[in-house]
């Protein structure tokens, strides 16, 4: 999106990704590129979202005067988190809007993937003064709840500050950020929105995690019963 609209304006346009999730997300990259966006790959870390996110601070921090820094996901220092859910809200007042539409009343339940979580909190957010509507957030729960091979911060996770906004991180001891795992490229993030994070404590969102063989049974059901 962020390249689509760089195109269309005439503007540069600069993507950090992690070198990871490149090879996992090559028709995005392709798809970028194709639209004139530089792609530069990060090789630190991981590789994935938590060291692009990382580098692509780092650009912003030392070129203010002439760059906007852009965050997909509902991470890192206000406003960005409350920006992301405000725009991916589109999601959640559609389908409300929908199920009033069409069923002539609310769902009983609605259940969303939560990485740094943009996609839930959208999903989310039109539904959260909604009090008969259950909000089920569903974190990657990856190999195993063992340190290292998981992304489920809320699961596991504890209070920190990560990419400048206090919420649940995923962290040792000493407050350094752990390692994660997930077969989804962009749920392997070792923190969350601190929305997610209020709703947790408040208990208006349930969440729990699901391992990487679960989501692909899961997927692979849905796939065969509804196509």
């Amino acid at each position: 999106a962020t390249a689509t609209a760089c195109a269309k304006f005439g503007l540069d346009c600069v993507v950090y990704m992690g070198e990871e999730d490149i090879r996992r997300q090559k028709l995005n990259v392709f798809n970028m590129k194709t639209l004139g966006a530089e792609v530069r790959s990060v090789t630190t870390g991981s590789r994935t979202l938590r060291d692009a996110i990382n580098e692509a601070m780092r650009d912003w921090m030392s070129s203010v005067a002439d760059t906007h820094y852009i965050i997909g996901s509902v991470v890192g220092p206000h406003p960005f988190p409350m920006m992301v859910r405000d725009f991916q809200s589109v999601i959640g007042r559609e389908t409300r809007s929908g199920c009033l539409e069409r069923f002539g009343r609310l769902p009983a339940e609605v259940i969303a993937c939560v990485g740094g979580g943009s996609n839930s909190a959208g999903m989310f957010y039109p539904f959260v003064e909604d009090s008969d509507v259950v909000l089920t957030g569903v974190e990657a729960g990856g190999r195993s709840s063992a340190a290292g091979e998981h992304a489920s911060t809320l699961s596991y996770g504890a209070p920190g500050v990560l990419h400048g906004s206090y919420s649940y991180v995923l962290q040792d001891e000493d407050g350094q950020t752990s390692d994660v795992h997930s077969i989804s490229a962009g749920l392997d993030y070792p923190g969350v929105g601190p929305e997610h994070s209020y709703w947790k404590d408040t208990g208006r969102v349930n969440y729990v995690a699901i391992t990487d063989e679960e989501a692909l049974k899961a997927f692979q059901q849905l796939a065969t019963l509804e196509g």
